[in-house]
């Protein structure tokens, strides 16, 4: 094979390739190569470009052996740390070692996620449990045959029991929608009768809250597609949150507008703003906010009952609607959540305002 024709069959090669000869010499590579191991690699010592350990034994193995081998070259592409299938195949026809490496970055990422997935609904889950193994304990030993402890601790066990309800709840809820974020939903749904029904459902936790609901939408009907029950779960979740979160201020205002074109999702849409006038959140916890279990204050979350999945929760849905969710805060001046989604139809009627 001539040095024009195996320089043709390497650049033809969807992966980043090099060619070691028997003398350990790097005679072809590929544009991607160079772009992955720097631009000058032909005629190099194969030890020179390719420094890792594990690489090295693989290439040198094949060279020895005429088998294939496999190792990882671990790297960093300035913006995140990278991870490569490097796999090793002699070539008879050239004498040489063919070199490829497959970028599994992403595939050590989803693995990554899991790991964390797993951990932190463990770490989520002994909480509650170590407290409900004590008190059971406590009610065996030291409070057996006292009716005042017995209450106390039971209903104590039945708030760590609710807790982790809701846990197992929220975690099959993003399981159903992350396997449905593909499929488009078909429904019609009549936008403001939906929030006017979550209204009412949140509104005897607003009395208790001492904060005011208001809506404000258009006065003709605002129509899209959609799947009412996830719409109906992710306006529940935003508002409950300003209710628990924002309710210091005394109120919560839902506004709704219409756009004939909508630069978030290039196309008519609709715009639900759910704002509250509480204490806000520090900058630097909203880009985390929708990532699971994040919370920007751990503390005050648990003990109100969250479990940190509700705005990846969101997040999905929203995505599986093909819409945007925004978040917008600044500490003493509230907190501004936006979910644009995509417009069954454009009315062009002007905004009336209800409180409910």
């Amino acid at each position: 094979m001539s040095q024009m024709m195996l320089s043709e069959l390497i650049a033809a090669l969807p992966l980043p390739a090099v060619v070691v000869d028997e003398q350990e010499r790097i005679i072809g590579s590929n544009a991607d190569a160079r772009v992955l191991l720097g631009r000058s690699l032909d005629n190099r010592h194969f030890a020179t470009i390719l420094r890792q350990p594990q690489v090295i034994e693989a290439v040198e193995q094949c060279l020895a052996t005429k088998r294939a081998t496999t190792a990882r070259h671990l790297g960093n592409d300035g913006a995140q740390d990278t991870t490569f299938e490097v796999s090793c195949r002699y070539v008879a026809a050239v004498a040489a070692v063919l070199v490829t490496f497959q970028d599994v970055t992403h595939l050590e990422q989803a693995r990554q996620m899991r790991r964390d997935f797993v951990a932190n609904v463990s770490h989520e889950l002994r909480t509650p449990l170590t407290a409900l193994m004590g008190f059971i304990e406590t009610l065996r030993g030291p409070a057996k045959g006292d009716p005042e402890a017995h209450d106390r601790f039971l209903r104590i066990m039945a708030d760590e029991a609710n807790r982790m309800n809701r846990l197992v709840g929220d975690l099959l809820s993003l399981n159903r929608v992350e396997s449905e974020e593909r499929i488009r939903p078909r429904e019609r749904v009549e936008l403001t009768e939906l929030l006017n029904a979550t209204l009412s459902s949140l509104r005897p936790l607003a009395d208790g809250a001492g904060v005011v609901l208001s809506l404000t939408v258009p006065s003709s009907p605002v129509e899209l597609v959609g799947d009412n029950d996830q719409l109906r779960q992710v306006f529940t979740n935003l508002v409950e949150n300003a209710i628990k979160y924002g309710g210091s201020g005394g109120k919560v205002d839902l506004i709704v507008t219409e756009s004939e074109r909508d630069a978030a999702i290039r196309g008519p849409a609709v715009r639900v703003q759910v704002i509250d006038k509480g204490l806000g959140i520090d900058p630097v916890h909203l880009p985390r906010l929708t990532e699971r279990f994040y919370r920007a204050d751990s503390h005050r979350s648990r003990e109100l009952g969250g479990t940190g999945l509700g705005l990846a929760i969101v997040k999905h849905i929203v995505n599986r609607h093909r819409g945007r969710l925004r978040v917008e805060s600044e500490p003493g001046k509230g907190a501004v959540f936006t979910v644009v989604l995509p417009a069954r139809a454009t009315n062009h009627s002007e905004s009336a305002g209800t409180t409910t």
